[in-house]
């Protein structure tokens, strides 16, 4: 019988959870903090890490994207993975990388995102209180240039009346405009249930290496 781990981004637990509650799949899980996302290098050498250690699975499904490029050079010598074919976590709630055509100025926000160690609003109050405000805030605006707005996807699987109040906060302490964007567990569900397209999902098999050009086709 097929044994099958999930490797989980904390940016994405509740919606990961809602899928796998609806869909009454109970696959072994293991998290990878978001803050990893920041050192490539580090985040790519825990993927690797945790791959070597299921040995005992059949297949090892990514609720992540390809982050980075971050799992390039990932390969099993025992399991299959599979990857959804998106840039990053957040792609996955909106229904994939092309969906972010209109929303490119964005900095996106969800709950766990909000509530993981290490995000941008972490770093904005720290910043503040190690430089003070007017220091902060200059540090802030050069990382904030060439967004427009702060937009918030609602996956139905938070508070978003709460969540929302934080996110306006952060919009106003980087003047930045708030959007409320609808999104969707579909390839999170796909991902779950096996529903592996190849235009939306790489395949790697056991004794292969997860190269650039398999990284170079997102959905």
């Amino acid at each position: 019988m097929d044994k099958t781990l999930v490797i989980g981004c904390r940016t994405t637990e509740n919606e990961l959870l809602a899928v796998m509650r609806a869909a009454g799949i109970s696959y072994d899980l293991v998290w990878i903090e978001a803050r990893l996302h920041n050192v490539k290098k580090k985040l790519n050498k825990t993927l690797s890490d945790l791959i070597s250690e299921a040995e005992n699975y059949d297949t090892i499904l990514f609720a992540t994207g390809f982050c980075g490029n971050s799992v390039l050079g990932l390969e099993s010598s025992h399991a299959r993975l599979v990857l959804p074919r998106v840039d990053d976590c957040t792609s996955l709630l909106i229904g994939g990388t092309r969906n972010k055509s209109s929303w490119m100025d964005s900095y996106f926000l969800t709950e766990c995102w909000l509530k993981s160690k290490g995000n941008i609003w972490d770093e904005y109050k720290h910043a503040v209180a190690r430089y003070g405000s007017e220091r902060a805030d200059k540090i802030f605006q050069v990382m904030f240039a060439h967004y427009k707005r702060i937009t918030l996807i609602d996956t139905g699987c938070y508070d978003l009346v709460k969540t929302r109040e934080t996110a306006s906060e952060i919009a106003r302490a980087f003047s930045l405009d708030l959007n409320v964007l609808p999104g969707t567990l579909s390839y999170l569900t796909d991902l779950l249930t096996g529903n592996w397209e190849p235009d939306r999902f790489l395949i790697v098999p056991p004794h292969s290496r997860i190269s650039s050009e398999d990284l170079s086709r997102l959905s």
